[in-house]
This record gives C-alpha cells, sequence and structure tokens, in this order.
C-alpha cells in the first residue's frame, strides 16, 4: 500500500498519527499499468487502495434456497396427527407424521416417515413415506427411504436400495394422458 520507508523511516517529521497523504514523503503507486489515470498522481494510489475488490458471486447451488423460508421441524421423539400443514415451506421429519399439507420442500429423515396427502415442489426422502404425494418438480429417494401409495412426480432419481411402491406415474405422462382422452371424448 504506502511506501515502508515513509511510515517506518527514523527521518519522520510528522508523528504517526498523522495522515500520510499531507506526509512529505509520497507513498508508492499502486497502479502499475502503463495508462495514464485521471486522479493526480499521490491521489491515484490512495483510490485505488480504498476501491474494495468485488468478488465474483459463486453460481446458485440446487439447495441454496432450502435454508431460507419458513421451516417445521419435527423432532425425532415427537408425533403429529391429524394436522393440516399450512404456509410451511420446508418440513423436517425426524419423527412421525400423519398429516396433509401443499408446500416448497418435504425432508423425511432415516428415522422419519410421513403418511397422508402432500403436494410438494421437492420431496427427499431417507425414511418412509405413504399415501399420495405429488412432487411438482423432484422426488430424491435414497437408499433408505420406502415411498408407497399415489406417486406423482416431475423428476424421480431413486439411489440404489431405495423403495418405491404403488400407483405410480410421472406427472408429464399424467398431463399427456388427460389430454388424450379429452381428445377422444371429442
Amino acid at each position: 500500500m504506502l511506501n515502508k520507508q515513509g511510515l517506518f523511516s527514523r527521518n519522520q517529521t510528522s508523528s504517526p498519527h498523522s495522515n500520510p497523504i499531507s506526509s512529505p514523503v509520497s507513498p508508492a503507486p499502486l497502479n502499475t499499468k502503463s495508462e495514464p489515470s485521471p486522479i493526480p498522481g499521490h491521489m491515484a494510489a490512495v483510490a485505488s487502495a480504498s476501491t474494495p475488490k468485488q468478488e465474483p458471486k459463486p453460481a446458485p447451488s440446487v439447495h441454496a434456497d432450502v435454508h431460507t423460508g419458513s421451516r417445521l421441524i419435527v423432532g425425532p421423539d415427537v408425533k403429529l396427527k391429524g394436522a393440516e400443514i399450512q404456509d410451511c415451506d420446508i418440513l423436517v421429519v425426524e419423527g412421525r407424521v400423519e398429516a396433509t399439507m401443499d408446500s416448497r420442500v418435504i425432508q423425511i429423515a432415516a428415522e422419519g416417515s410421513f403418511s397422508g396427502k402432500v403436494g410438494i415442489d421437492v420431496a427427499e426422502v431417507h425414511g418412509n413415506f405413504d399415501g399420495e404425494l405429488t412432487a411438482r418438480s423432484q422426488l430424491i429417494i435414497h437408499a433408505t427411504g420406502r415411498v408407497s401409495g399415489k406417486i406423482r412426480y416431475g423428476k424421480i432419481f431413486i439411489e440404489e436400495g431405495g423403495e418405491l411402491s404403488g400407483d405410480i406415474a410421472s406427472l408429464s405422462s399424467e398431463e399427456s394422458s388427460k389430454v388424450k382422452r379429452i381428445q377422444s371424448a371429442s
């Protein structure tokens, strides 16, 4: 930043608390490019030093928004029965839940269990789900996950060991069959 000789020299006439810009010793220039600076000599170095560098922003990850919004965590020893869950962006199930809900994300832990009717954007299952599940965007079933019932999904990912059973269809194929039924009815 500033020339070390100007700041730490024993021959310096100004006090250590004085402004280095007004001291008789000029700071070393920081701008090493050969292009002329619109700011006069010693001020260019100070202007360059005080301008913060802007770091490039990292690309957003798929799960970046999982930690934002309203969140309900049903702990490992908790049982929630007969509920209608509303205005909850993220439901984390570590215990047992019997409910209906329409939300953004459901995460069922390995020891967690959910039974009921769910309309969701993303469902991530490590534990058990039984009932009616519509994962509008994505259904992820991990190796310990067990999903059964009437299942509709946008995209699906099943790890080796994960289980899926029941009335299963992708939302795109379900929409296609509705269009075909309407066309054949007319």
